[in-house]
């Protein structure tokens, strides 16, 4: 039987997190900048123009799920160090700003908190250094190298073409996330800032959260304009009535001091 967290009415037992364009905005220039690397190194690596990079990176992401696994797939001789390094080892880190503000809404939740997300693990080190944010302040992180463990294996030189890459929103992700987090999924809520990744976690069962987003989809239950709205979109976490007025009241200081005034390629 899957563990229920003890001690809080909640109808959740377990926080799923994306990292990127979800704990930090869009705005920032990130996912932009994200995508002009990966733009270079397949001008670089398939020896195409910049034109036809910025194009094919759009058909490997639609028919593969990313440009790596498409990379792979069609024979391409690369590993997954040497294309993270390029397209995240360039990023303007300095564009995401310190959030106090995200620190301590973090900490207010008392569920284990799970970070879910395609980028690899030095991305993540860094993104979260920016925010002020520390690894521990994760139960779990679960990242690319977590995902395909499979690719970094000391015994390969080269990369089959049949190497699976494992990224959201393939289902084989949401099932790891799901089996490493241990809880019955349908007490598991998720927030992610892609469409195509809401779906993803619906079809594993998983209550959803569409960040960046004021009108939920079909398949989100909730939808936050940004990561701040969590204590105003979704109270349940901390066993709130959205429906009754009077019992969030009493923390309405508290909630408001954790509001903030105002899909990753990877």
């Amino acid at each position: 039987m899957a563990p229920q967290f003890q001690g809080l009415n909640s109808p959740f037992d377990c926080i799923l997190f994306d990292l990127d364009d979800t704990l930090y905005p869009a705005e920032t220039g990130i996912s932009h900048a994200t995508k002009r690397n990966i733009d270079e190194f397949l001008a670089t690596k398939c020896d195409i123009s910049a034109e036809r990079a910025s194009s094919l990176r759009v058909e490997l992401f639609r028919k593969y799920g990313s440009s790596l696994a498409g990379l792979i797939k069609l024979g391409y001789d690369v590993h997954p160090d040497e294309y993270h390094s390029y397209v995240h080892g360039r990023l303007p880190y300095d564009q995401i700003a310190s959030d106090p503000h995200l620190v301590q809404l973090l900490s207010s939740i008392p569920q284990p908190k799970i970070l879910f997300t395609n980028s690899d693990r030095k991305h993540v080190t860094k993104a979260l250094a920016r925010l002020g944010i520390q690894e521990t302040c994760f139960d779990q992180i679960i990242c690319f190298e977590t995902m395909n463990p499979h690719l970094f294996e000391e015994t390969k030189e080269i990369i089959s073409t049949s190497s699976e890459v494992v990224l959201k929103p393939s289902p084989k992700a949401a099932e790891i996330a799901v089996d490493l987090a241990g809880f019955n999924p349908e007490r598991m809520l998720f927030l992610d800032d892609s469409e195509r990744n809401m779906a993803m976690g619906k079809a594993v069962g998983l209550k959803t959260a569409l960040v960046g987003k004021r009108l939920k989809t079909k398949d989100s239950d909730y939808a936050l304009e940004n990561i701040h709205s969590l204590t105003k979109e979704v109270p349940e976490i901390w066993n709130m009535n959205r429906k009754v007025e009077k019992e969030i009241e009493p923390m309405r200081s508290d909630l408001d001091a954790i509001r903030s005034p105002t899909p990753v390629e990877v």
